[in-house]
């Protein structure tokens, strides 16, 4: 099983996927306004999505904003 690092936490997922379908494995909205991904460092946009393949090794961060007052 590949194995991939999101917001610093080692994890182990069933096969390479798409960062739509690592998302929807991490029970994020991925059209939520506010939330940033990016691999190894680079930003995806989120038009790319649904191309992008998260693969063995590879460094995820999600970030979600939020807003308050």
């Amino acid at each position: 099983m590949p194995k991939i690092v999101v917001n610093g936490q080692e994890r182990e997922i069933p096969r390479e996927l798409t960062v739509m379908e690592l998302l929807s494995e991490l029970g994020v909205k991925y059209r939520e306004v506010g939330l940033a991904v990016a691999v190894n460092e680079e930003i995806v946009p989120k038009s790319e999505y649904e191309k992008k393949v998260v693969r063995d090794g590879d460094r995820v961060e999600v970030v979600q904003l939020v807003g308050g007052g």
